[in-house]
C-alpha cells in the first residue's frame, strides 16, 4: 500500500513534459516524411497527366494517317488553341501565387498564436504565484 502511494505522490509534471517532447519530435520527423510524400504524389499526378495527353495526341495522329483524314485546323482553331494554353499557364500561375500566400498568411497566424501563448504563459505563471502564498499559507 505504501509503494502505490508513494508512486501516487510523484510530480507527474516531468512525465508529462517527457511525453510531450516526445509527441512533438516524432511529429517533427514525420512532416519532412510528409513533405517528401506529397511531392512524390504531385509529380506522379504530373507525369499521369503529361503520359496521358502525349498518348491521346499520338493515337490521334496515327488514326488521322491510317484513315486519310486531313486533320487540318484553320488557323483561327491554332489561335484559340494557344490562347486556352496561354489562360490555363497563367491560371496555374495565379493558383501558385494564391496557394503561396495563403500558406504565408497561416504560417504568420501560426507565429502570432505562437506569440500570444506565451503572454498568456507568462500572465498564468504570474497568477499562480499571486495565488500560491495565500493558499500554502492557509494550507499549513
Amino acid at each position: 500500500m505504501s509503494k502505490a502511494i508513494s508512486q501516487q505522490s510523484k510530480d507527474p509534471h516531468p512525465i508529462y513534459q517527457q511525453n510531450a517532447n516526445k509527441f512533438f519530435n516524432d511529429c517533427e520527423k514525420s512532416v519532412s516524411q510528409y513533405h517528401q510524400s506529397v511531392g512524390n504524389l504531385q509529380r506522379e499526378c504530373l507525369e499521369s497527366c503529361r503520359k496521358l495527353v502525349e498518348s491521346s495526341i499520338s493515337s490521334q495522329q496515327e488514326l488521322a494517317n491510317r484513315s486519310g483524314i486531313n486533320p487540318g485546323v484553320p488557323e483561327a482553331g491554332q489561335k484559340i488553341t494557344n490562347y486556352v494554353i496561354e489562360a490555363a499557364n497563367k491560371a496555374v500561375t495565379i493558383q501558385n501565387k494564391v496557394a503561396q500566400s495563403t500558406i504565408d498568411t497561416a504560417i504568420q497566424n501560426v507565429k502570432a498564436f505562437n506569440d500570444n501563448a506565451k503572454s498568456l504563459a507568462e500572465l498564468n505563471r504570474s497568477i499562480v504565484q499571486l495565488w500560491v502564498p495565500p493558499w500554502t499559507s492557509e494550507q499549513q
